[in-house]
């Protein structure tokens, strides 16, 4: 193996470190571009690119704003800032240059201010300053903060969120015990990702806007125990002015508790300014309904829709409603794949969205006219977003070479060119390995996409251990994704080659092969995983002595099957957050309808076969079988995975006298998400895979 040249935290990400004097002694953090001494990357290369936030594009269609964050490791920390750039090019500018960790910014409808929320005064409010970054000025004044807001289009009012507690603590309960430290629950939901429910709501407030400040606000949800914007994840894309603005368009699941976790039913709620009425637009509309976007005139709803109640990974349908009418019509019941981020033309005639096709996401516009829908952009790539600047597309692209960046695309050719170029400095620095595309005969006579990538400088003529890559979800599809943890370029830095196959139950491939993975775990998609590294390893650069097998979530479980169900192809195994005993996972896991859909129902019901045959596949009883090295990686505070999955595993190996090793992280969640605990990660990872692979 090629010796790897580590480079020093101080010359990669603190050299050139720019400061900027506020009230406090609080510093930004911008680094000037490292100078490496290898074009190999490593984890420090890795967590020193700078991360794009969403666009905005202003109301003329000639700027663009956007956020980038950069980690500094020494603090343990990420500093985020906003910028602009114009869209026929130049010099991006950093309009907030200071520690505060400004977002949610917004145009104002005319395009004289810009709106941010920003935590510089002590709690989150929203501050506005002009285009130029100049005459930063707070505009809110509420209690405990704020969490998002959007203007609305005549610029009278403005939507805010706020968090409202309506449960009563133990401490709430009985007053004369403060420090008692316990909970008393009735239902479950009591804990949902990676937190405990702290008796609070996520609402939506209506508040006058003039002269540059905000009034208190009125609850538009007043006394409702639900969210708007939906936990854990949901953001101000599910809140939305109508044109005219006199109707707020908000997603909500209004249930709590058992129902809550076992449904997926979320509606959208239009909320009339003017009388105060709330009417549920998609009532029996009975799966996920969310992000809803009005047309231009305001006559039109679109929105993303799911049909089956308590299926996550349903298909998301292009839904549109005529307001007058009350109408729907679902513009994708021909179309088999999925929609994501519906963006209106200026004229009311097209919606562009996201669809996956093939293992990458691509560009779409849907005709109103005629309904048909046509695919703008085709390549080895990923686009994330896409909006709407003039007779120009704004649309975020990434890989697995390269992280996000803008670029502006033609909405006619799809020809794309970059806007921003965040990280040039670095990419033009590494040599990146070849990622390759194959199809390959799957058991049962179909053909699988798969992803091959290679290790930098890759030499044909000798021998590399190689990774079977096991994707998450379980339906999520394997495409040019760039990740901070799971990123092939960072894998095949390290020596080794990557499969990464789209087996079964991975959207992109049509509805029929997303969905056979339901109430099949161990079957068609592990003969699938396998075909994929059996296929590849009849290569002669393919060391068949070195296989490795890693992956997190569904894919942690899948590593766990496969390490009782192997025949010794692999050599060592990584699994992060992975299910290890089925029938724990179902009492345990917070969101019922996931494991009641994948399963089938619960482990007692023993008259259902579908989910006997479910329970049949639980690694913990294929544990006598396992006789290869692994290393278990698990977070704490993982609650739709818990964290005893882990601990189980690790300890069921240790029993069995299996070399292990357990990665534990006492404060991260599903993923790794702090910076100093994501190096760790890779090179615990990498340790582990080169003492027994290499």
């Amino acid at each position: 193996m090629k010796k790897i040249t580590f480079i020093s935290l101080a010359v990669l990400l603190f050299f050139g470190c720019t400061k900027k004097e506020t009230g406090s002694t609080s510093k930004n953090y911008l680094p000037e571009t490292p100078q490496l001494t290898s074009d190999i990357m490593t984890p420090e290369v890795l967590w020193s690119f700078g991360r794009l936030g969403g666009a905005q594009v202003s109301p003329d269609g000639e700027t663009v704003l956007y956020t980038v964050t950069y980690y500094n490791l020494e603090e343990n920390k990420s500093y985020r800032d906003i910028y602009s750039i114009q869209v026929d090019g130049g010099e991006p500018k950093n309009l907030t240059n200071s520690p505060d960790n400004e977002f949610n910014m917004v145009w104002r409808p005319d395009g004289k201010k810009i709106g941010y929320l920003s935590a510089e005064s002590g709690s989150v409010q929203l501050w506005e300053m002009n285009p130029d970054g100049s005459g930063k000025t707070r505009v809110s004044e509420i209690a405990d903060g704020i969490s998002g807001f959007k203007y609305s289009p005549d610029q009278s009012k403005i939507y805010f969120l706020k968090s409202v507690k309506l449960g009563q603590s133990v401490n709430d309960l009985f007053p004369d015990l403060p420090k008692a430290n316990a909970r008393l629950e009735n239902d479950i939901m009591y804990r949902h990702w990676d937190s405990w429910h702290d008796y609070t709501y996520n609402h939506i407030f209506l508040a006058d806007y003039s002269k540059g400040k905000i009034t208190e606000g009125k609850d538009i949800m007043e006394g409702e125990r639900f969210d708007s914007p939906n936990k854990p994840f949901g953001g101000t894309e599910q809140v939305v002015w109508s044109p005219d603005s006199k109707t707020i368009a908000y997603v909500c699941k209004k249930k709590t508790g058992k129902e809550y976790s076992l449904s997926t039913n979320t509606d959208i709620y239009l909320y009339n300014i003017e009388s105060g009425e709330t009417v549920n637009f998609t009532s029996g509309m009975m799966g996920y309904d969310q992000n809803p976007v009005f047309s231009p005139d305001g006559k039109l709803l679109a929105w993303e829709s799911m049909e089956r109640d308590g299926y996550e990974a349903d298909k998301a349908r292009l839904f549109v409603a005529n307001l007058e009418t009350s109408e729907k019509t679902d513009y994708t019941a021909n179309f088999d794949q999925n929609v994501a981020g519906l963006t209106w033309s200026a004229d009311g005639k097209s919606i562009y969205f996201i669809s996956n096709i093939h293992a990458t996401e691509e560009i779409h516009r849907l005709g109103l006219t005629d309904g048909a829908i046509a695919r703008l952009t085709d390549g080895i790539h990923d686009y994330h977003s896409v909006a709407i600047a003039g007779n120009k597309l704004v649309a975020e692209k990434v890989s697995m070479s390269n992280p996000a960046e803008l670029y502006l695309v033609e909405p006619v050719t799809g020809k794309d060119e970059a806007l921003t170029k965040i990280n040039k400095g670095i990419l033009d620095q590494l040599t990146f390995g070849k990622v390759e595309e194959r199809w390959l005969p799957t058991t049962d006579g179909k053909q699988m996409h798969t992803w091959v990538i290679y290790p930098p400088h890759f030499d044909p003529s000798k021998k590399y251990p190689t990774l079977l890559y096991n994707q998450g979800g379980p339906q999520s599809t394997v495409s040019q994704f760039w990740s901070y943890r799971w990123n092939f370029q960072m894998m095949a830095a390290n020596g080794y080659i990557i499969v990464a196959p789209n087996r079964r139950g991975l959207p992109g491939f049509g509805q029929e092969w997303n969905e056979q993975i339901s109430k099949d775990y161990g079957g068609q998609n592990i003969k699938d995983l396998l075909t994929a590294i059996d296929e590849v390893s009849k290569e002669p650069f393919v060391d068949r002595d070195k296989l490795g097998a890693v992956g997190a979530s569904y894919g942690g479980f899948s590593v766990m099957y496969l390490a009782g169900n192997h025949e010794k192809r692999f050599k060592a195994f990584i699994t992060h957050n992975g299910i290890f005993n089925f029938e724990h996972m179902y009492t345990s896991t917070e969101e019922m309808w996931f494991v009641n859909w994948d399963y089938g129902g619960a482990y007692w019901d023993k008259t259902n076969a579908a989910a006997q045959r479910s329970y049949s596949f639980s690694p913990h009883k294929f544990v006598q079988n396992w006789d290869t090295p692994i290393l278990i990686v698990q977070g704490e505070k993982d609650y739709r995975v818990p964290s005893e999955q882990g601990m189980a595993a690790f300890n069921a190996a240790v029993l069995r006298g299996i070399p292990a090793q357990m990665l534990y992280f006492p404060e991260e969640n599903h993923w790794v998400l702090q910076p100093q605990n994501g190096i760790l990660w890779q090179r615990v990872f990498f340790n582990w895979l080169d003492k027994y692979l290499k």
